[in-house]
């Protein structure tokens, strides 16, 4: 398992996995000198990066991903899972984040309850999440595994190496575990980034400038964002003033 982790840590700071985390970023509200919570916080790297202008507070039951964390002094860091949400202030959270955590969680229902009640009346949750389609899609053109594409289509599940099965679940859902929320936006997250470019050609600062354009202008927009790997959610509670979010220069 040390192995497996250390793999991936080695995979988020590629170029594709830096785009990643760039991509969602830029899709985020421009929090400056906001309370922001990180649920299943990883290696720190969003918590980091959020932690260079907010106050944050990030939470991760993983030790083996937390031997690697980056970013330590810039937030404050918690060990554990849901359990920690119930001894968080009610309203205490401008922002919520919680990427790629859902798909693994037994307890979800219980943590959307949780961050809505975490969440101030102006917040904004930010939920990342694995979009089926783009995941058959993966499957069967940038992994070339046609078999495993099917049995996806299909219902079926899929192993990840470090966290287990994935189960898969709809945007829908999330406004059904918590009604106290709405959804406000969908945007894709690598809609063309993952697909086979040459790896050679990711290393071009310039060209990642470019990818990171092309997949801002598309990210709204169909069929582009059904045909993502990923959705980035963003809900804030009913009756809000509207959600802006940074747009990339």
């Amino acid at each position: 398992m040390e192995t497996e982790v250390r793999t991936y840590w080695e995979n988020t700071q590629k170029p594709w996995g830096k785009l990643f985390y760039q991509g969602v970023w830029e899709q985020l509200p421009p929090w400056q000198g906001k309370r922001l919570l990180d649920f299943g916080s990883g290696f720190g790297i969003t918590a980091a990066h959020l932690g260079e202008h907010n106050q944050v507070t990030a939470v991760e039951p993983n030790r083996e991903l937390l031997a690697l964390r980056v970013g330590e002094g810039t937030y404050r860091q918690l060990v554990g899972g849901v359990e920690q949400l119930a001894a968080l202030e009610e309203g205490s959270f401008d922002g919520i984040v919680c990427h790629n955590v859902l798909e693994y969680a037994p307890q979800r229902q219980e943590i959307l309850r949780e961050f809505a009640r975490l969440l101030g009346p102006e917040g904004t949750l930010s939920v990342v999440k694995h979009n089926l389609p783009g995941r058959v899609l993966q499957k069967a053109v940038f992994e070339n595994r046609p078999e495993e594409a099917a049995a996806l289509l299909e219902g079926g599940s899929l192993q990840v190496r470090n966290f287990g099965q994935v189960h898969y679940y709809q945007t829908e859902d999330l406004v059904r575990w918590a009604p106290g929320l709405e959804v406000r936006q969908v945007l894709g997250v690598r809609i063309f980034f993952g697909l086979p470019q040459d790896n050679a050609a990711k290393e071009d600062p310039a060209w990642q400038q470019a990818m990171l354009r092309l997949e801002a202008a598309a990210a709204g927009r169909e069929p582009y964002r059904q045909m993502a790997f990923f959705h980035h959610v963003l809900l804030r509670p009913r009756q809000s003033p509207p959600l802006s979010h940074k747009t990339p220069g």
